[in-house]
């Protein structure tokens, strides 16, 4: 199988030491092929990074907003190229794909916006003291499979901003999007700035532990965040880890259960749930329980489950057979603790990693689809009576990336978010980032911040100034 793809090495197409095989999720079949680095292949895009990084970093902000700019002005004009190939190996609807490259797009210029000015800390008759912020170096990105694109560019555009270089790695499951990205960035960017390489998993464990990268950001599991903050501790890389969650929603008595279940089941099952800070837990107080549970039933049985590249389909398969089989693994615990499957629990015989739209009532709070982050379209519904246990079960988890309340009573609402131990809490939203605001986790979901000034200075070293006069 011919490969058309290149890696992005010093601001040329490259090939690798290795290849990897790219699968549709809708066929469960090798569509593509792409290179893959090896060693020698990072320590020359680190290499060449290293060398791109005084010039680059003694650019103005503006100069470097000016280029982010352009990128983001590219990737509307290949927006739609970009968006089928990006569906064939994520497997989301190609709608849903466009959004994602629009969505990079508008978070890259917004975060170019965003003004780092020296903060004047002491200025008396004595002293003048003030806050200035560096660069850090070399920027090593590792990305996932879910939203490849936008989650690439976030990191990406923070750390090309604040006048860093960048090696960039996207999910083995998804390379190829990526890899068309670096190709737009090699026209854009002088040589080295930015690099992209695919790879398997040895790859980021490589660029974690490089001594010549000086900051990982990382969007991905838990389990592989601890990892990746253990092997960065080599050289005490700096590092961003934006990990899972297993947000809550709790939905209080004065809601209309028909016209909040359309906004819950979306928030919960778009992108067929593969979503960090996606409604992984729905808790509703006994008055509406049963009226909710069954319009979220409705909704999951209207629901469209099919090839993404169809226009007709509104949730695609779910993006690896490792993930489609956990997924399959909780549905399985579920059955046998004797929950009730309200809508889908059935998984379709034949070809892809398709999983229906599930919705489970009478569900305990051990269960592993309570406890776990399920990452994919089964979603439990609890029930409660008391808000004060509401908000501790909702808190009883390791994860503690989002959740929101919804309530007619939006004051209401807003003091019982406050209580929720996550880094965003919503009311009558859920999912809702901009570049303005930071994002990321409390507890096991995360360090550090994304998006806004806080996630911009992430990628920057403080360093005081202070002056006797």
């Amino acid at each position: 199988m011919k490969s058309d793809f290149t890696l992005t090495i010093d601001g040329e197409a490259a090939g690798g030491q290795f290849t990897l095989d790219v699968i549709n999720p809708a066929t469960g079949a090798v569509f593509a092929r792409c290179p893959a680095a090896g060693r020698a292949d990072l320590d020359r895009a680190v290499n060449a990074a290293r060398r791109a990084f005084p010039e680059w970093s003694a650019r103005s902000f503006e100069e470097r907003a000016a280029a982010i700019r352009r990128f983001a002005e590219e990737l509307r004009a290949q927006q739609n190229a970009l968006a089928e190939l990006l569906t064939r190996e994520q497997g989301k609807p190609v709608g849903q794909a466009r959004d994602e490259i629009a969505r990079a797009a508008t978070q890259s210029e917004g975060l170019a916006k965003i003004a780092i000015v020296p903060e004047i800390l002491v200025d008396d008759a004595e002293r003048h003291i003030e806050l200035h912020y560096r660069p850090l170096g070399v920027v090593g990105v590792i990305t996932p499979w879910n939203a490849p694109i936008n989650l690439a560019a976030g990191p990406m555009v923070s750390a090309l901003y604040t006048g860093n270089t960048v090696v960039l790695k996207p999910s083995p499951y998804t390379p190829l999007a990526t890899l068309r990205m670096g190709e737009i960035l090699r026209t854009i960017f002088p040589r080295g700035v930015v690099n992209v390489l695919a790879g398997g998993d040895e790859l980021g464990a490589w660029m974690t532990e490089h001594p010549g990268i000086d900051k990982i950001s990382f969007t991905g599991s838990v389990e592989t965040g601890k990892k990746v903050m253990a092997s960065a501790a080599g050289n005490l890389k700096r590092i961003t880890l934006e990990l899972g969650g297993n947000d809550a929603a709790i939905v209080l008595d004065d809601v209309d259960p028909k016209a909040v279940a359309p906004k819950l089941f979306f928030a919960a099952m778009v992108n067929s749930g593969q979503v960090c800070m996606a409604i992984k837990r729905i808790y509703a107080h006994e008055r509406i329980y049963g009226a909710l549970c069954d319009a979220l039933a409705e909704e999951a049985r209207k629901a469209r489950v099919g090839d993404g590249l169809d226009a007709a389909t509104q949730y695609g398969p779910i993006q690896n057979r490792m993930q489609y089989e956990r997924v399959i693994g909780i549905l399985e615990d579920t059955k046998r603790r004797g929950c009730r499957i309200l809508a889908g629990g059935e998984v379709p015989k034949g070809a892809g990693y398709f999983f229906p739209p599930t919705i489970v009532a009478d569900i305990d709070d051990s269960s592993r689809l309570v406890r776990e982050e399920q990452f994919g379209p089964i979603v439990p519904v609890l029930k409660f009576s008391d808000v004060d246990d509401a908000v501790r079960r909702a808190n009883d988890t390791r994860y503690g990336l989002s959740g929101s309340v919804w309530s007619r009573d939006a004051a209401r609402a807003a003091k019982i978010a406050a209580r929720l131990e996550v880094g965003t809490a919503w009311v009558n939203q859920h999912r809702t980032t901009s570049a303005a605001v930071p994002f990321g986790g409390a507890k096991e979901s995360g360090v550090g911040r994304i998006y806004s000034i806080l996630g911009l200075k992430e990628n920057m070293e403080p360093r005081v100034v202070s002056i006797l006069k």
